[in-house]
């Protein structure tokens, strides 16, 4: 099979670029011809062309609105895809979703969108959600295929009739398998180390967490909160809430992985979601897990067995589940131990892997390419 993806960039550590740069080595390493192409290339882009993946720029593809950039971008993807003649083309991210749709069927290639959380779900304000669910529809029309990464983000295309139910389709996120490090019953008077990986952007709500957080000041707790964007707002707050000693802000990191492993528990507070990696991330890492009732992240987080879920922007119920967790060493390291295999179980790489390339080969075959 010769697959080409599409994304609108690719210089950060988001979930979609790190999606991106997962499958395309899957899918090579399983013998498939893998082509990927993006505006902004950066970190993904340099460590898949280091990889010995096919990499191309696309100079117009930008995320803002600009119709005279855009009409150049859609005319770039049209002559690269017909240069490449890909058996199949998967999109991801608005703009390049739609771009990626409307350029592949002006070829007549079939063309798979995959939605990492809609931009008109719940929590978006509702000007954005007006615009994006009509712009969706008039994407929905150019796809053979939508994969929705929850269940939630599925009922919530089929509610707002993107395409019928029969051409969508939800699969859950997985992360690739390391060993789980090995955890220790803490001590009561310990230290406990709580870790947030998102970026800095309206999308995370890092001013519940610390609000919560700093009902939570007779306990013993440092927060570590690692991300790009713009943070200069958390830090005005993290002074106003007098939490200057407990929490830091490490900006974007590429040891994710090794923060995991020095964390004692995890939180992901948010006003949306799609189906987020960052909490596999942490289950994988035998962590208890804290998030919002957004998106999919409830699909992920088991009531009371690995961690908990809070209604979105509630300070009281989120300091009172962080309470529980920081007053009790065993609890932690029974969440903890349950969240990875539900992890081992539902949400390996693997997984979503072999799910996804069977839709590829469903979507040729309804298409008449196989």
């Amino acid at each position: 099979m010769k697959i080409t993806y599409i994304v609108t960039r690719l210089d950060e550590f988001g979930g979609v670029q790190i999606h991106i740069r997962d499958m395309a080595l899957w899918m090579r390493a399983q013998g498939h011809e893998v082509h990927v192409l993006s505006g902004w290339p950066g970190i993904i882009s340099d460590y898949l062309v280091h990889e010995g993946i096919s990499y191309t720029e696309i100079p117009d593809l930008v995320r803002p609105i600009k119709p005279a950039q855009d009409v150049k971008a859609l005319q770039q993807l049209k002559e690269k895809l017909a240069e490449i003649k890909p058996d199949i083309v998967s999109c991801h991210s608005s703009k390049a979703g739609m771009h990626g749709r409307l350029a592949a069927k002006a070829l007549k290639i079939p063309v798979i969108f995959t939605a990492h959380g809609w931009a008109f779900t719940e929590g978006v304000p509702l000007r954005e959600q007006t615009m994006y669910r009509w712009m969706e529809k008039f994407g929905g029309m150019f796809s053979d295929h939508i994969v929705t990464v929850s269940e939630h983000d599925r009922e919530i295309g089929l509610k707002a009739r993107i395409v019928p139910p029969e051409k969508m389709t939800a699969i859950h996120n997985g992360m690739p398998d390391i060993p789980p490090p090995l955890r220790k019953l803490q001590e009561p008077n310990d230290i406990v180390k709580i870790l947030m990986v998102a970026r800095f952007c309206p999308q995370k709500d890092h001013e519940t967490l610390l609000r919560a957080l700093a009902g939570c000041t007779q306990k013993n707790w440092m927060l570590q909160l690692a991300g790009s964007g713009d943070s200069l707002h958390i830090h005005k707050l993290i002074e106003e809430l007098g939490l200057d000693n407990r929490v830091s802000i490490l900006g974007e990191r590429s040891d994710v992985d090794y923060l995991l492993e020095q964390a004692d528990m995890f939180c992901l507070i948010s006003h949306w979601e799609g189906f987020p990696r960052s909490i596999l991330e942490a289950m994988r890492a035998q962590l208890p897990v804290i998030t919002s009732n957004v998106g999919g992240s409830a699909e992920s987080v088991v009531q009371g067995e690995t961690g908990y879920v809070v209604a979105r922007k509630a300070v009281k119920e989120l300091s009172e589940r962080l309470d529980v967790l920081l007053s009790d060493p065993a609890l932690r390291l029974k969440m903890g131990g349950a969240g990875r295999r539900l992890y081992e179980e539902k949400f390996r790489f693997q997984i979503m892997a072999e799910k996804t390339f069977s839709l590829y080969q469903q979507v040729l075959q309804a298409c008449g390419k196989v």
